[in-house]
């Protein structure tokens, strides 16, 4: 089965994707343009992922004492990848960039992480170059983002720390000034900087000519101690291996000319910065990507003689998680693509060996005749079950992911208030985008294997990785909890809960144009009347205004609230369904219809059992002593 015409509904009739042509930043590109992209990016997938993607699962990385050996089908996907410009696809041409939407580039992504998400498609390199886009000096696009989008470097982010984990509030790296000069380096004001941090996923290999590591560490204060909390953090550029700048023309090096493409320098590398591989973390999935434990500074490749990793500093002092947070909102979206993908791969696997497996006999007098040949799986009622939930799952997460794509095109490119409300968007939907998928599209990878039976669970067929990839989808950036946290005691309340109003206005604009459609009319009432209860149990949660109260049950909050989203997306993507002339497709628009009853009939009841623990302040969880577990 083929994902390329869900995508292609999804973008042209749902979205309207071609319609972004006529915004001066996308004006040289159209429908064949867009499709061109889409159909480079599929057979690339097709021929350079999807082919290793056991390969990269059961040959793990492996440190031969010098350096990270990883298969060479690795290698050659990610040459494949690089050289399609996909890295830089939404930026200027100035850049190296195609000017696409980010949109496109998003559909187009999914390709990728569907064929193999462990071989891994750029997602960390671009958003780490897209941050210093927006936070790094001209020097600093030109010398680092613009060699990351062209797969010259690539990049990470370095965050936690072993005592830490994602309490960044007590990450203890260290970063003083490197000599009294220290503000006077065209890179930035440069820093020594030591600790050690943990979960650096690509953090050592060989696949680019250096390694970007941006890494918030605390600078401190006059007494020589490191600033509480997370007020003290700040943000660094230290790279693998250190760079020599080359002006090709008379005059000061980088400063003023870099970041809009022109070469006001050539760059080329130096010494080794102190920068040591500790280990690789062996992971349940995702296998195929190094996951690393970092030193930083230990002085196993002392710089000029001295231990101490350099580091260039990114914006301003102490205000690293600020600039940080461009890139953990990318990559939280990005984790949410991908494990709708996997979610996607093992609903795609499970179909085809439904429709294949014969086994049993139909319900009725006619099933009791042995004599009877035994029928496909697909034919059997719990099956359809599974197969239907984990479409309504993989599809409706794949919409949500597309329109938050499409919300980051309409902040860069829509007008001032267009602008702020994808912002505002985005802010309350992220959590939600990484969190929902991750939960879900998981259980649909558990359905997948049920299908299987006991093949499922074998390496024989792809289902079992699929699921242990996935797993770990929980837990990258962020983990539920802390999505959670981030949605009830942050998002929602945000500006006074505006956020919160723009999405129900949203979401009432689409049960308004539903409810005229005698197919959907019942499904537009049942989405208003949770709309309303997620209102209610906001307030209700935030009644007393302690804290305690009301992000004890901040995770069923976020469950209810994303069902919530996905019946939405879920209309909203029936209404355009319907739209379309059914003659083209009569089966896809039966398909999805069928999707969205099953979400209506099966999942929006749960709903209502999530929020009322929300909206009594449920405290069986929080008040139960330690002693008694």
């Amino acid at each position: 089965m083929s994902l390329r015409p869900t995508l292609d509904f999804l973008l042209y009739q749902w979205l309207g994707a071609e319609s972004l042509n006529q915004r001066a930043r996308f004006a040289d590109h159209s429908r064949e343009t867009f499709d061109a992209v889409l159909d480079t990016c599929e057979r690339i997938a097709r021929e350079k992922y999807a082919p290793f993607n056991r390969t990269v699962d059961t040959q793990e990385p492996h440190f031969d004492g010098e350096k990270v050996i990883l298969p060479q089908a690795t290698h050659e996907a990610h040459k494949a990848f690089a050289e399609s410009g996909m890295l830089s696809a939404a930026q200027d041409y100035a850049m190296g960039g195609m000017q696409l939407p980010y949109t496109v580039e998003a559909a187009a992504n999914a390709f990728f992480a569907m064929a193999s998400v462990s071989i891994g498609s750029g997602m960390l390199t671009t958003g780490n170059a897209n941050l210093l886009m927006v936070h790094g000096t001209d020097a600093q696009k030109d010398v680092f983002a613009k060699n990351e989008f062209s797969g010259r470097f690539s990049g990470t982010m370095c965050l936690s720390e072993p005592q830490a984990g994602s309490s960044l509030s007590d990450v203890m790296t260290r970063a003083v000034p490197d000599g009294a000069d220290f503000e006077a380096d065209p890179l930035g004001p440069r820093y020594r900087l030591k600790g050690n941090k943990m979960w650096i996923s690509a953090g050592e290999h060989e696949l680019t000519e250096n390694i970007i590591h941006l890494v918030l560490a605390k600078i401190p204060g006059p007494d020589g101690k490191l600033i509480p909390g997370t007020r003290g953090i700040s943000l660094f550029i230290v790279p693998k291996w250190l760079v020599n700048l080359e002006s090709p023309h008379p005059g000061p090096l980088p400063g003023g000319e870099g970041g809009d493409g022109s070469a006001t320098v050539k760059v080329t590398l130096g010494p080794r910065n102190d920068v040591a591989l500790a280990g690789l973390n062996h992971k349940l999935g995702w296998r195929g990507t190094t996951n690393t434990l970092l030193n930083f500074g230990e002085g196993k490749y002392p710089v000029n003689g001295k231990a101490g990793a350099v580091g260039y500093l990114v914006g301003k002092p102490h205000e690293g998680l600020r600039c940080m947070f461009h890139m953990m909102n990318e990559a939280r979206i990005g984790v949410g693509t991908a494990a709708t993908m996997l979610g996607m791969a093992g609903y795609y696997a499970s179909l085809d060996y439904a429709k294949n497996r014969p086994q049993g006999r139909p319900l009725g007098p006619d099933g009791k005749d042995p004599a009877q040949p035994p029928i496909r799986i697909i034919e059997h009622a719990d099956i359809k079950r599974m197969l239907l939930a984990q479409k309504s799952y993989c599809e409706g997460a794949l919409a949500l992911e597309l329109y938050c794509a499409r919300l980051v095109d309409e902040q860069r490119t829509g007008d001032a208030k267009a602008a702020d409300d994808a912002r505002l968007l985005l802010e309350v939907l992220t959590p939600i985008a990484k969190s929902w998928p991750s939960e879900w599209c998981l259980e649909a990878n558990s359905l997948a294997i049920q299908i299987h039976g006991g093949y499922g669970y074998t390496r024989d067929f792809p289902v079992e990785q699929y699921w242990r990839d996935n797993r770990l989808n929980m837990i990258h950036e962020g983990t539920h909890g802390i999505q959670a946290m981030d949605l009830l005691g942050r998002k929602v309340l945000m500006e006074e809960g505006k956020g919160l109003r723009l999405l129900a206005q949203r979401i009432s604009a689409t049960i308004e144009r539903a409810i005229q459609l005698p197919e959907l009319a019942a499904h537009a009432s049942a989405l208003d009347k949770v709309l309303h209860h997620v209102g209610a149990a906001t307030k209700a949660a935030w009644a007393t205004g302690n804290p305690t109260d009301a992000l004890a049950n901040a995770v069923p909050y976020m469950q209810g609230f994303g069902h919530t989203v996905l019946a939405w997306i879920w209309l909203d993507v029936a209404c355009a369904a319907l739209k379309e002339d059914a003659t083209k497709s009569i089966a896809a628009t039966a398909g999805k219809l069928g999707a969205m009853q099953y979400f209506y009939h099966y999942e929006l009841p749960k709903i209502n059992a999530w929020l009322k623990v929300v909206e009594t302040r449920d405290l069986t969880c929080a008040s139960l002593p330690e002693e008694a577990f």
